[in-house]
């Protein structure tokens, strides 16, 4: 129902000590991410850099393909009852994992079974909430009673965190881990670099055809241009978006972009005042010209929204208007709420993600004439991740794209949801009781009505503001074949080669 949303070669000493490369080894490819990798744990990711590992080392029942659509990873095929409450995977036989052992039925019980436990405090377990019992029928089938209907529930197996494990060696993946991807783990130097290499043994005959990744770990947008540019690197992944017209420019580069569901947003924690109050979450909703916002932050790469649903879907409803900014309306929420003065806040920016700071910085001056005065407070990510995450009062954080429209929607607005209890602490029955049915509507008519209704409700409560969705731009060097943009910010090497 959702399934739209839904040759060998050794790297030099110089690469391996971070200096220029004077010649390019044919069989690898070196790609950067712009921070630091906190676990290698696929459970336990919540960052897009962890999240381009896991999709080079790990795999999932399923997969979501380039066109969005739902195709078999690990389970060849899978079906379910007609109540859509019991649904059966049959995995692939002869799948190893990197140390050796064969895929079983157990692995993908023992790998459910962890994201489900809270001490694991996996994003995904909310996803998987709905699952009543899980069995393995035998070696090669595993079977999933559901509490209630769910007819997008193989597409959960496309999350980033759903990735399937060993349950051998489950204590060791943060540091070492094993997967049974196109490309095993080697090392990581923390704050410089991952290596991998291939892995012999893929089930996908004649992939991956690189030799070996090397993920370097540059957080400067700068030292990333220069270098893709100079040859010491081949990839940027997630390519700074102030950074596109130099790359363009350079006859050896290209730029390579798709649309996503990807968005940044701004959080009013309902738990801390002013934001307890709706009418004050609504003024600043109210104040903030989304596309002026998005050609702030995102120099136009990205569209409007009202949600994490973007235009491009079937869902997305066309009826709400964009908030176009209205100061005199936001003025007057505020003093209804009892600020006929305004307020003073900080807004707190993660440093060193350029289109999140240049979002505070919009909303700083777009929040000025309806009399809200923003201090913007730069705070560095790892300081972010610890200290603001989840528990400031007004800050700017963003989210990637998700497999269903459920799981874009459902962990941040439902009571229950693992975002929602970790950003804005948003509470509505009515938005509860239409994403419950949400989960279990029959046709895409049903569903497309229960989404619209939820993303009415976002609006008019607006436990915080999504501006926009963003495009994700790659820098790749021309010498690059068979690299294609992932819609949900996968890094696929599978098929890519170096000349």
């Amino acid at each position: 129902m959702m399934k739209r949303l839904v040759a060998r070669a050794v790297l030099s000493a110089f690469l391996l000590s971070g200096t220029a490369l004077s010649a390019q080894a044919a069989g690898s490819l070196k790609v950067s991410v712009d921070s630091n990798l906190n676990t290698l744990d696929p459970a336990k990711m919540k960052g897009g850099q962890e999240y381009v590992t896991a999709y080079l080392i790990f795999n999932g029942l399923t997969v979501i393909s380039h066109d969005m659509t739902l195709k078999p990873d690990l389970a060849e095929r899978w079906e379910h009852s007609d109540d859509l409450k019991t649904w059966t995977f049959h995995l692939r036989k002869g799948v190893k994992f990197h140390h050796g052992r064969e895929l079983d039925a157990e692995d993908v019980v023992a790998t459910i079974a962890r994201i489900q436990d809270k001490a694991t405090a996996s994003t995904a377990r909310v996803n998987f909430e709905i699952v009543d019992a899980t069995k393995a029928l035998d070696a090669h089938t595993v079977q999933f009673q559901l509490k209630t209907p769910y007819a997008g529930f193989a597409e959960l197996f496309g999350e980033r965190q759903a990735r399937i494990v060993p349950r051998d060696a489950i204590d060791t993946l943060a540091t070492k881990p094993i997967g049974t991807g196109p490309f095993q783990f080697v090392s990581f130097a923390p704050g410089d670099r991952v290596l991998l290499k291939r892995n012999p043994d893929y089930f996908e005959a004649g992939l991956p055809k690189l030799d070996e990744v090397v993920i370097r770990i540059l957080p400067e947008a700068a030292a990333q241009v220069a270098a893709l540019t100079t040859g010491e690197l081949d990839l940027v992944w997630s390519l700074p978006l102030e950074a596109i017209d130099k790359v363009k420019a350079s006859p050896n580069l290209r730029v390579d972009s798709v649309a996503t569901s990807t968005w940044d947003g701004v959080i009013m924690n309902g738990n801390a005042k002013p934001f307890d109050d709706v009418r004050v979450r609504r003024a600043v909703a109210t104040a903030l010209d989304k596309a002026t916002i998005t050609q702030i932050a995102l120099f136009g790469q990205g569209t409007p929204t009202h949600s994490p649903i973007p235009p491009s879907h079937p869902y997305f409803n066309k009826d709400l208007p964009i908030a176009k900014g209205d100061p005199v309306a936001a003025k007057k929420m505020l003093a209804e709420a009892g600020y006929p003065n305004g307020f003073e806040v900080t807004l707190h920016t993660p440093a060193g993600r350029a289109s999140r700071e240049r979002l505070g910085l919009a909303v700083r001056e777009l929040l000025k004439p309806a009399g809200i005065t923003v201090n913007v407070q730069r705070v560095p990510f790892d300081v972010f991740l610890k200290d603001i995450e989840g528990k400031g009062a007004f800050y700017i954080d963003g989210f990637f794209s998700r497999p269903t429209v459920d799981t874009s929607f459902y962990p941040w607005y439902h009571s229950r949801g693992s975002w929602n209890t970790a950003l804005w602490n948003y509470g509505n029955p009515k938005m509860d009781e239409v994403l419950d049915g949400a989960r279990q509507a029959a046709t895409e008519e049903e569903a497309k009505k229960l989404y619209g209704e939820a993303q009415a409700l976002a609006v008019q409560d607006s436990p915080g503001v999504i501006p926009y969705v963003i495009n994700h731009v790659n820098g790749v060097n021309a010498r690059v074949q068979g690299f294609k943009s992932h819609p949900m910010m996968f890094l696929d090497l599978r098929d890519v080669s170096v000349k």
